[in-house]
């Protein structure tokens, strides 16, 4: 249930009903909007009247809400969400790219790569220190060496982290990461997304490969649930009976998460076709279908990755695609 406030209540009036609510054992989320506030109530709001609620001097109008993903429902929160990350900002009409390596593989590596993405315009450096593999005895990250050597980077250059988690034990080494991701694999971890519920650091929660966009809401409550509201959703593909690409990126989640959520979207063209020389139209058009920021795969050696190097972006391919992006967003904003 959403309780609208007319214009001009005061902010002892607002604490007032929402202490009123908190008696009746609802927890409340307060949206502060240009031109309204918005009372999010979650909980059980049978017992609410909505006759009395609506007839109080300072209430516009009070709805219920059908959706499950309350506190991710752009009616709970009608304006854009926009993510603080460092000096810059993710969503609400600020758009960013993200950009480095599927795996960390040392420190001169990932150093190079993050000045060189930097230098061609991306605003934040990705890269697996944790490396969820299909395969036992694929490449599994350098793990906590890993996060040191994106630290050295970001030391060096200046340009935020995003780096995945794969299990709760490791939050501790998460501690100076701006960004912690959420694989595709992980979406449904529900235990973790309780964790990350409790800090206050963006997470980055990736789409899983068989999972709906209501499912991917859901799982972005449970953060939210916890008290961070700090979440960016990724469209990253999704298995479909395809075989030619590496999975189906589904640019229609753009303008329907849009519809149905204020929190940013971002789309990672690279793991959703798994072929390099797809990554470039693929960002273009996630560009105009409006979404809030790419995060792409790039390598200064692609063939000898350990990790996914076919879909990799040298850095040159890179800032070719970001120029090209830049174009499109200039199309998009006029």
């Amino acid at each position: 249930m959403i309780a609208v406030l007319k214009k001009g209540v005061s902010d002892q009036q607002i604490e007032n009903l929402s202490n009123w609510f908190k008696d009746k054992g609802l927890n409340v989320h307060i949206s502060k909007g240009e031109y309204c506030t918005i009372i999010g109530l979650i909980g059980d709001t049978s017992k609410i009247d909505v006759d009395l609620l609506a007839g109080l001097e300072i209430i516009e109008s009070v709805k219920r809400i059908s959706e499950p993903f309350k506190s991710a429902s752009r009616q709970f929160h009608p304006d854009d969400t926009v993510i603080n990350i460092g000096k810059i900002k993710l969503g609400g009409g600020n758009f960013q790219i993200i950009a480095g390596p599927c795996s960390v593989e040392s420190s001169a590596q990932i150093t190079d790569i993050a000045e060189k993405v930097k230098a061609a315009g991306a605003g934040l450096l990705r890269g697996g220190a944790f490396k969820p593999r299909t395969s036992p005895y694929d490449f599994q990250g350098l793990g906590a060496q890993g996060i040191e050597f994106l630290l050295e980077a970001k030391k060096r250059t200046g340009l935020p982290i995003v780096t995945e988690i794969m299990n709760a034990n490791h939050l501790d080494l998460f501690e100076e990461i701006d960004v912690i991701q959420v694989g595709a694999r992980n979406m449904q971890n529900f235990d973790l997304l309780k964790e990350l519920g409790k800090t206050n650091k963006p997470i980055l929660l990736k789409r899983g490969m068989a999972n709906t966009i209501k499912e991917l809401l859901m799982s972005a409550e449970y953060i939210m649930a916890g008290g961070n509201e700090n979440i960016i959703l990724c469209e990253r593909g999704i298995r479909t009976f395809e075989t030619y690409t590496r999975n189906t990126l589904d640019l229609s989640a753009i303008p329907l998460l849009r519809e149905l959520t204020h929190l940013p979207i971002v789309i990672d063209p690279s793991h959703a076709t798994g072929i390099s020389r797809m990554v470039k139209p693929m960002a273009m058009a996630a560009a105009a279908a409006g979404a809030d920021g790419l995060m792409i795969e790039v390598h200064n050696d692609p063939i000898h990755a350990l990790c996914d190097g076919a879909q990799s972006l040298t850095p040159e391919q890179f800032a070719d695609l970001a120029a090209k992006v830049n174009k499109i967003l200039e199309v998009v904003k006029s």
